[in-house]
């Protein structure tokens, strides 16, 4: 068997283990930064800290409390990550892309993903939500190496790597809770600095709306391994105009972050509800 193979299982069989009634998942959550209140919205939850898991690391980052949580949220069995790895911090493709795989072999077949970002697109201002409908990667492919044929073909094709039909419900949903969302193409960059200005301009003119330190390769993963995806992005910043004051902070994000955090954590419940599996 496949080293990694193995890994995968045997983190799965853990979390198996001590998930309770809650052990067939069927939907899984990634939390970005500053957006860990889905989680409270949870029923009768199974926590999990990830230092407990085989082969997980520590996430580090600020905003991200390293819990996975297992439970029920619009009456499907949910599995929650409260915050996600980095390549910033240091981990190599393979472990910020783990927790997916082990999802994988927990039999999850859709993900949803959220992050905070910076708004390249003139029109975004801070608090506003953007589903993401495609990316630009300037983050190495987790899928480089040899492939593992047990978890996907060679060449997974992604062009709609964001799934229409999810977005389609997040639309409908929006709509009747009368919450406006923009659509637009995220920009993944390795971090852990923030972009110049130059950058912000540079990928705004190449095509992208928002951009962040994460979640592409997640999502390219997912993909792999034919999970369905749908990604959500928070503007935490506003990386469109640069008066003599500007500066980006990071506790400046996860706060932005926080203020949104509600209002997405109900559309992403309500959403989750209407999905037929």
């Amino acid at each position: 068997m496949n080293e990694w193979i193995a890994r995968y299982k045997e983190a799965a069989a853990y979390i198996t283990a001590h998930a309770g009634q809650y052990s067939h998942p069927e939907i899984g959550i990634i939390l970005g930064s500053g957006l860990s209140k889905l989680a409270d919205d949870i029923e009768e939850p199974v926590i999990i800290p990830y230092k407990d898991i085989p082969y997980f690391k520590a996430s580090t980052a600020a905003g991200h409390k390293g819990n996975m949580i297992i439970g029920r949220l619009g009456g499907k069995i949910v599995l929650a990550m409260q915050g996600r790895f980095h390549y910033y911090e240091g981990y190599t493709m393979q472990e910020v892309t783990f927790p997916v795989r082990v999802m994988y072999f927990l039999g999850i077949k859709i993900l949803f993903v959220s992050n905070a970002a910076g708004g390249i697109n003139p029109a975004y201002k801070v608090g506003d939500m953007m589903i993401i409908t495609d990316h630009i990667n300037f983050l190495p492919n987790p899928l480089i190496g040899p492939n593992i044929e047990e978890l996907g073909p060679r060449f997974p094709d992604m062009t709609r790597a964001y799934d229409r039909e999810l977005i389609a419900l997040m639309e409908e949903q929006a709509r009747k809770e009368g919450v406006t969302l923009h659509k637009g193409v995220y920009v993944g960059l390795t971090g852990p600095s923030f972009e110049t200005p130059a950058e912000y301009t540079f990928f705004g003119n190449r095509g992208g709306d928002v951009v962040g330190m994460s979640t592409v390769p997640e999502v390219i993963v997912a993909r792999h391994c034919g999970i369905r995806v749908f990604g959500m992005s928070v503007v935490t910043n506003e990386a469109h105009h640069f008066a003599d004051d500007f500066k980006n902070d990071g506790a400046d994000v996860i706060e932005a972050a926080n203020r949104t955090a509600e209002v997405m954590s109900r559309l992403f419940a309500r959403t989750i509800e209407n999905i037929k599996l």
